[in-house]
């Protein structure tokens, strides 16, 4: 594969990439966010990346780079469940539409794979694009899927299509949306397990037990760094999503994560399910007593998920680094706004090949 990375982000599809096993070459990275296409450079320093609006490249420009393969994940905010959902009348679909309007003219592209939220598939604009791929000769495929359904402990439903070219195989007979991996995307699939030294594993043997939180966690954090805030408990804590070391689950995190508690991502506790439910058993004692409410919660240790872990969940490598520059609120910005690494490996081996990796 020969390969362009459109709203490249932090580099996820790259490493989709390179955890699928296939041969590829990234000719070039997009993107128009400076934080993020400084995270991507020190990841991937020989690459290519350019910062720019991606509704300045033509058909042209791409057929110099030589590349037989879109990679996109579209700005999701259009047609996300938080957002207006104002879809293409969205100036942040602009750019998509750009690249809709492009590739029947890019006669090298062979293989597409676009990422969104779930609610993408009901869009105009996903209308639009399976239009034009149709139309320019591509089978096409798409589906909602969660990490969770690989084994990975965190829900994290997206929208995928993969798409190629009509005159390779196609390992599917119809275009209908899936809503669980299909049968040739699982059933050679090894266990999945996780190792700290280098992120999510497969093996062929297996491992005992499923993955739990317990297993992402980083050692030693300074919990003053993250702990939750005394007044995030007292108005917070009934909405919080609380996970604990034999968790095999958590929520979807978003860019808001640590400025925002509802709907953004889940808070670690370390100790038992049993133990958050008895402690706030007793913080209900205290009735309308706030400070000692608080001050019972408080004993929990509740904090949020560090950088680290997020990343971990979302099955980038171990050797995935921050610039020491970057802040832990643009950390948690820009993972929020990337896609689940392994989830996408698996759809590119299928794209390509047919069949997963053994």
């Amino acid at each position: 594969m020969e390969v362009l990375e459109l709203y490249s982000g932090i580099g996820g599809m790259h490493y989709a990439l390179k955890e699928s096993g296939i041969q590829f070459k990234v000719a070039a990275s997009i993107d128009i966010n400076t934080a993020a296409n400084d995270v991507y450079k020190h990841n991937f320093p020989n690459t290519i990346n350019f910062n720019r609006n991606i509704q300045c490249l033509d058909s042209g420009d791409i057929t110099k780079l030589a590349i037989n393969t879109i990679l996109m994940s579209p700005p999701c905010q259009p047609f996300t469940r938080v957002g207006l959902k104002k879809d293409i009348l969205d100036e942040r679909t602009d750019s998509l539409l750009h690249i809709i309007k492009i590739i029947p003219h890019i006669e090298m592209l062979k293989y597409i794979l676009v990422e969104n939220v779930k609610g993408f598939e009901v869009s105009q604009a996903r209308n639009k694009l399976v239009k034009c791929i149709a139309e320019s000769g591509f089978n096409y495929k798409e589906f909602i899927l969660s990490p969770c359904q690989f084994g990975v402990p965190n829900t994290r439903h997206r929208y995928y299509l993969i798409a190629k070219k009509k005159d390779r195989p196609f390992c599917f007979t119809n275009s209908s949306l899936m809503v669980i991996p299909p049968k040739e995307l699982l059933n050679s699939l090894p266990s999945l397990y996780f190792n700290k030294n280098e992120g999510f594993n497969q093996n062929i043997v297996g491992q005992s037990g499923a993955i739990c939180i317990k297993d992402i966690l980083e050692e030693n954090v300074d919990e003053t760094d993250y702990l939750v805030s005394d007044k995030i408990l007292q108005k917070h804590a009934r909405i919080m999503d609380i996970q604990t070391p034999a968790s095999s689950k958590s929520c979807c995190f978003t860019k808001a994560y640590g400025r925002y508690i509802e709907g953004t991502g889940s808070i670690f506790c370390p100790f038992s399910k049993d133990t958050v439910h008895n402690t706030y058993l007793n913080a209900d004692n205290h009735g309308d007593d706030i400070e000692q409410r608080v001050q019972t919660l408080r004993t929990l240790k509740l904090r949020y998920f560090t950088p680290r872990e997020i990343a971990r969940l979302m099955c980038f490598p171990e050797n995935f680094q921050f610039p020491k520059t970057v802040t832990n609120k643009q950390k948690y910005r820009l993972l929020g706004n990337s896609i689940n690494v392994y989830v996408v490996s698996r759809l590119l081996k299928l794209l390509k090949d047919g069949i997963p990796n053994t």
